[in-house]
């Protein structure tokens, strides 16, 4: 985008190169498309789009493949870490990250993720955290918040008969082999500068050959919450963050001299 007047001729914003130009599928208001320009912006600026592998998972997620300009491949529902740990055995030269939902990584996904993390395979994971299955029409997740209301959850969540949403951040910090575990919110502009910081201490995690990393990312989904776009990100605010607090839950001590 250009602003341009008599006087004044300045561009203020440029499509990432490790973005294609294209069209997405994704929901007007979904901020997914946010979470893509930071990790596109964090790969140019640290000159790593000529060697990154990335993995699509299975979800609203599952295009990314046409999303950003670098190799992908397409993972089984839930087995992204799996493939990008041998994708990143096979080509350690390589940066390689996944790229998933809640649907995914923290239900059919959960077994992958834990065992990723705990042998502390140096791969990087952003996982978006948007509180319900959003490519098959808003039905409860994991990360449902207790009472919410989704499609197979018309009543709310019932923590007695449904079980507790998962707080995936402080679960993985929990294990051996995990050096970065953060959470960072969508829903404002602060929130964005503060994600984007995370992600690239993600990936300089993965540079320094630390470990697993993985970066969690509390998303709007306006479409499946049943709001305007801008009522969901006061969601975030007022319902999301309190049950899922932003922080660094683990962090690696040799991270302390890293300046993003």
């Amino acid at each position: 985008m250009t602003i341009t007047a008599p006087e004044l001729e300045k561009t203020i914003y440029t499509r990432p190169e490790s973005l294609t130009s294209v069209q997405t599928h994704y929901c007007p208001g979904c901020t997914h498309g946010v979470a893509h320009r930071l990790v596109a912006e964090v790969l140019d600026e640290m000159g790593l789009r000529e060697k990154t592998v990335g993995v699509a998972s299975v979800g609203c997620s599952v295009f990314a493949y046409n999303y950003f300009e670098v190799d992908f491949v397409q993972a089984p529902h839930g087995r992204a870490p799996a493939m990008a740990t041998g994708v990143k055995r096979v080509l350690p030269d390589r940066t390689v990250f996944t790229y998933q939902g809640d649907g995914d990584m923290a239900s059919i996904g959960m077994g992958e993720i834990v065992a990723a993390a705990a042998r502390g395979e140096n791969i990087t994971v952003i996982f978006i955290n948007n509180a319900n299955y959003g490519m098959t029409g808003g039905q409860m997740a994991p990360t449902t918040l207790p009472g919410q209301k989704t499609t197979s959850s018309p009543n709310g969540r019932d923590v007695e008969t449904q079980g507790y949403p998962v707080r995936a951040a402080e679960l993985l910090a929990t294990l051996e082999g995990t050096s970065y575990s953060v959470r960072r919110s969508l829903h404002d502009p602060k929130g964005i500068r503060n994600a984007k910081r995370a992600i690239r201490t993600a990936f300089e995690v993965q540079q320094r050959g630390l470990g697993f990393s993985m970066v969690e990312l509390l998303s709007i989904c306006p479409t499946n919450w049943g709001m305007s776009a801008i009522n969901a990100m006061h969601w975030i605010e007022e319902k999301m963050i309190p049950f899922y607090p932003l922080g660094d839950y683990k962090v690696h001590p040799m991270l302390a001299e890293v300046k993003i």
